[in-house]
C-alpha cells in the first residue's frame, strides 16, 4: 500500500441507497429533472455516464413509494439480474429494486469509485445470495473495502485510466471494423456470383437434384431403442456445428439409415433459425432430430454451392419469403422440395466454390484474430485496473 493510502469500507465513504418501486398508476414521463433507470438499460449504455433513459418518472410517482432520488455523480450498481452493471448519473435519478445507488462523500471521486467497482465485479457476484437469482444486499455492499488515496491521487489515476480505456475502445472499434469489412467483402462476392449468371446456368428444384428428409420426432413416450447423441437446430450454425451440448434420445438400429447424416450431407434448420445450414464433414454418422432437414445431393459437389447460396439468400432477406408461420417460422419440407437453386456448369461451379472457400477461410482467420485481440484488450484492461488500485499506476 502506497504512503498516504487508506483502506475504507464502502459504507464509510458512501451512502448506499436501495432501489425501489415508483407509485403505481402514476404516468411516467420526462419532466426536465428526474429519470428512472433499470439494470437492463444500464447494460446497454455505451459509456459510463447515464443522462437519459427511455423510462422516466415524475415527482408524483416517487411520493409514498420506496424509491428515492439519487443526486448527480452517484454511482449506480445493478445488484441483481445481473450483478455488476455500472453507471454514473449526470442528472437526478431513481432506480428500481435491482439496483443500489452509492453516493460518494467529499473524499471519494465518483469515477474512481466507478472504476474500482468495475474491477471487483467477480467479488460482488460472490457476495450475492439467493436460490432463483443472486442479489447483493446493501449491508454486504457497505462492508466491501476500497483502497482510498488522497483525492488528488484519485483524480490522477482516473485521468490515466480514462486515457488508456479510450485507446482500448479505439483498438476494439478498429478490429471490429476490419472484421466487418472482411465479412462484407465475402458476402459481396457471393452476391455478385449468384446474381451475375453466365451461359449454361440452369435453375433446379432441390427435389430434382437431391433427396431430403426430416429427422426423428422427440417423443419420450413412443421412442424406443438405445440412447444416441443427436443434432438439434441449435447445434447447426452457418457452415459449422456446435457439438458442445449434444442431447440424447432412443433410436432403434433399423432407424440408423433414415435418421443419420453421413459425411457430405447438408443439414438445414426447419425451425428456430429456418434455413441456417452446414455440411456434416465428419467420418462418422450422426443422428438428427425432426427440426432439421437432411439434404443429400446426387452430385456431392453441389452441397457447398447450396449452403453458400442459402447464406446469400439469408443475408439479403430473400430466404424468409419461403418460410411459413406468423409467430414461429418454418422452412417446411414441401417448400424445400421446390426451392429453386441456380446451377452453373460444373467447371464454373468448382472454380466459384474454391474462391468462396478461400474467402471464407480468410474471414474465419480474421474472426479468430479479432477474438484474440478482444481477449488481449480485456486482459490489458483488467491489468490496468489491478495496477491502479494496488498503487502501481
Amino acid at each position: 500500500m502506497k504512503k498516504g493510502w487508506e483502506i475504507k469500507k464502502l459504507g464509510e465513504v458512501c451512502e448506499v441507497i436501495n432501489g425501489g418501486t415508483p407509485k403505481t398508476g402514476v404516468p411516467e414521463y420526462w419532466d426536465g429533472q428526474h429519470l428512472w433507470i433499470t439494470p437492463a438499460e444500464m447494460g446497454k449504455l455505451p459509456s459510463p455516464y447515464a443522462d437519459d433513459t427511455e423510462r422516466k418518472i415524475t415527482n408524483e410517482g416517487l411520493q409514498n413509494s420506496s424509491a428515492r432520488m439519487l443526486p448527480p455523480h452517484s454511482v449506480i450498481l445493478s445488484s441483481r439480474a445481473p450483478i455488476g452493471h455500472l453507471v454514473i448519473n449526470t442528472k437526478p435519478m431513481a432506480t428500481n429494486q435491482g439496483c443500489k445507488g452509492l453516493i460518494p462523500n467529499g473524499k471519494l471521486n465518483d469515477k474512481f469509485l466507478y472504476y474500482y467497482l468495475s474491477s471487483i465485479v467477480d467479488l460482488l457476484n460472490s457476495l450475492g445470495t439467493g436460490a432463483t437469482f443472486k442479489e447483493l444486499s446493501g449491508g454486504k455492499l457497505k462492508e466491501v473495502t476500497i483502497p482510498l488515496p488522497p483525492l488528488s491521487e484519485q483524480q490522477r489515476i482516473v485521468g490515466l485510466l480514462d486515457e488508456a480505456f479510450e485507446g482500448i475502445a479505439t483498438a476494439k472499434a478498429n478490429a471490429e471494423k476490419n472484421l466487418q469489412n472482411a465479412r462484407a467483402l465475402f458476402e459481396s462476392h457471393l452476391q455478385s456470383v449468384f446474381t451475375q449468371r453466365g451461359p449454361g446456368w440452369v435453375e433446379k428444384k432441390v427435389s430434382e437434384i437431391a433427396k431430403h428428409s426430416l429427422g426423428k420426432m422427440l417423443d419420450k413416450a413412443k421412442n424406443k431403442g438405445e440412447p444416441q447423441p443427436y443434432l438439434r437446430n441449435i447445434n447447426v450454425r452457418w457452415f459449422t456445428f456446435d457439438l458442445s451440448d449434444l442431447l440424447q434420445m432412443p433410436f432403434l438400429p433399423t432407424e440408423a439409415e433414415k435418421y443419420t447424416a453421413i459425411k457430405g450431407d447438408v443439414l438445414i434448420c426447419e425451425g428456430g433459425y429456418p434455413g441456417r445450414a452446414a455440411i456434416w464433414d465428419e467420418d462418422y454418422p450422426i443422428y438428427f432430430q425432426k427440426a432439421l432437414h437432411r439434404v443429400r445431393f446426387h452430385q456431392p459437389e453441389l452441397n457447398k454451392w447450396f449452403v453458400y447460396y442459402l447464406s446469400v439468400q439469408d443475408s439479403s432477406g430473400q430466404l424468409k419469403q419461403h418460410f411459413s408461420g406468423t409467430g414461429i417460422q418454418h422452412f417446411t419440407g414441401e417448400v424445400l422440395a421446390r426451392f429453386p437453386i441456380p446451377v452453373p456448369p460444373l467447371p464454373e461451379l468448382r472454380q466459384a466454390v474454391a474462391k468462396f472457400d478461400a474467402l471464407s477461410a480468410e474471414t474465419q482467420r480474421l474472426t479468430r484474430l479479432y477474438q484474440q485481440k478482444l481477449a488481449a484488450l480485456d486482459s490489458l484492461k483488467k491489468s490496468l485496473l489491478h495496477q491502479a488500485f494496488s498503487g502501481e499506476l
